[in-house]
């Protein structure tokens, strides 16, 4: 499946800055994206390393005498798994400080893990966010919901072998991935809390009660949500606190990202089970939002969540330019507006609410507030 829209995004990028960064999941399909781009390019103009190898790895002990000769005009320097060797931003910068080529680097964990990127090669680089499948690029939502985005699950030839792959990935990712960045922490422990969290989706984060639970500091678990965060397998949906004179929720919801590696984690393999897990409504809320925040390319400063400790709440509070766009997910077939979806509505001035179903069309429910389903909106609204 081509991903042209990446295609595009990543020339602008290379236009604007010496510098693009790929940073997504392992297995998301950057290494695809970087090599579909460097077509663009004469192929004795692309260098490519792999960081993953041991030999190319190992000529990067000297990199300012490897990069040196190949930045050239014109040439496209390729460097993959960037976040093994995070200390070669300095020479980076270096190298674009002094010489025309072009680099596009492609990393497995984000920013704020890969934090030399951000401070060393400030104004240097463009970052784009490479995600798991969409609906915009599926065009359909049953299979993409049960297995995720990930392209070697959602195009594997069954569900068994979709179920085994992302089980692989899972055990790969912990006992491979995560010391692979710095974080000498036990498989099995990482495991445990991730589970948990499987619990915890779409819901309040409550730091205590897991801590708790796994007999660990609460540090330890910011520490480990800020590692899953970093690697993109969870999401943190921070709370937007208005100026509003009522007590206000102020601990983060945690989401999955990708909805098959959530299904996998709870050895859900095909649709019968899912619908009839009792957590059905939480797991569509999550894929839902997780699709609606892409079609807006929303960055994470721009989403947050609101709730009042009266029980008013907003799934999703989208800030895109001077609009605020409030989001409710209902798995229903006959979504109705209610008197928390009012009391956001008016208490944080909302531009418009969507209250977003599975089912299709689109139907008014009070002035400013619609509901939509999940693909027509896909399909069809814009902000």
């Amino acid at each position: 499946m081509k991903r042209e829209l990446y295609d595009s995004a990543i020339d602008l990028q290379l236009r604007v800055h010496p510098i693009c960064g790929l940073l997504g999941p392992r297995q998301v399909g950057k290494t695809t994206l970087a090599l579909q781009y460097a077509k663009n390019f004469a192929a004795d103009t692309v260098h490519i390393f792999d960081l993953e190898s041991p030999l190319e790895l190992a000529q990067f002990d000297n990199p300012m005498l490897l990069l040196q000769p190949l930045m050239r005009e014109g040439n496209l320097i390729i460097i993959d798994e960037i976040q093994r060797r995070p200390e070669l931003f300095p020479v980076l910068r270096v190298l674009v400080d002094r010489n025309p080529g072009k680099i596009l680097i492609l990393g497995s964990a984000s920013r704020d893990l890969i934090r030399q990127s951000s401070e060393t090669l400030a104004g240097r680089i463009g970052y784009i966010e490479v995600a798991p499948f969409s609906f915009t690029e599926t065009k359909e939502t049953p299979m993409l919901w049960l297995r995720g985005g990930f392209p070697r699950s959602y195009l594997a030839p069954t569900l068994e072998e979709s179920f085994v792959w992302r089980e692989a990935y899972i055990r790969t990712f912990l006992e491979r991935d995560i010391p692979n960045l710095g974080f000498q922490i036990p498989a099995p422990q990482v495991y445990r809390f991730w589970m948990m969290l499987c619990h915890y989706h779409g819901q309040t984060f409550n730091v205590s009660e897991i801590s708790q639970s796994m007999g660990i500091s609460d540090h330890i678990s910011r520490k480990y949500l800020d590692i899953l965060a970093g690697t993109f397998m969870m999401r943190v949906l921070h709370s937007w606190r208005e100026n509003i004179n009522k007590r206000q929720v102020k601990a983060p919801k945690v989401y999955f990202r990708d909805s098959g590696i959530l299904h996998a984690l709870l050895n859900i393999r095909d649709m019968k089970q899912l619908t009839m897990h009792p957590r059905l409504g939480a797991f569509w809320e999550g894929f839902a939002l997780e699709e609606v925040i892409r079609k807006y390319k929303a960055s994470a400063e721009e989403c947050f969540f609101w709730g009042t400790h009266s029980g008013a709440e907003l799934d999703l509070l989208l800030h895109k330019g001077d609009k605020r766009i409030g989001f409710e997910f209902k798995y229903s077939d006959a979504p109705k507006f209610t008197a928390s979806m009012q009391t956001a509505l008016t208490d944080l001035t909302l531009d418009h609410l969507y209250l977003i179903y599975p089912g299709v069309g689109q139907f008014p429910l009070r002035d400013k507030a619609t509901a939509y389903g999940l693909e027509t909106f896909l399909t069809t609204q814009g902000l």
